[in-house]
């Protein structure tokens, strides 16, 4: 049986328990980017993430809940292409500073 088919209630706490999932990844995430700024950040992957099953429309009960949520993901995909920039930008920078060019592989002919 599905989930909106056993119950208001139940339909709401579902959308509940899912939302909760997905703002407990965002906080993990967000979390993370605050570490990377001062320090080496903690590299674990929030869980895969699969679409719960059988949840029907979000109540909207919850739709002030979920747009935060959402804003908060909008966010934190911001904050991380900012700092995959910032990290580009200071390879390249890193790469200017080296004292000398990088090896390079020399062939010297002996047969002819």
């Amino acid at each position: 049986m599905s989930t909106v088919t056993a119950g208001p209630t139940l339909w709401v706490a579902a959308w509940h328990d899912a939302l909760t999932v997905l703002e407990l990844d965002v906080a993990q995430v967000e979390a993370q980017l605050a570490v990377a700024r001062t320090g080496a950040p903690d590299l674990t992957s929030p869980r895969p993430w699969a679409p719960p099953l059988g949840l029907g429309p979000l109540p909207a009960s919850l739709q002030t809940r979920a747009q935060v949520l959402l804003d908060r993901q909008i966010g934190v995909g911001r904050r991380i292409a900012e700092a995959a920039n910032l990290s580009r930008r200071q390879a390249v920078a890193a790469e200017g500073m080296r004292s000398r060019p990088p090896a390079v592989p020399v062939y010297i002919d002996t047969e002819g």
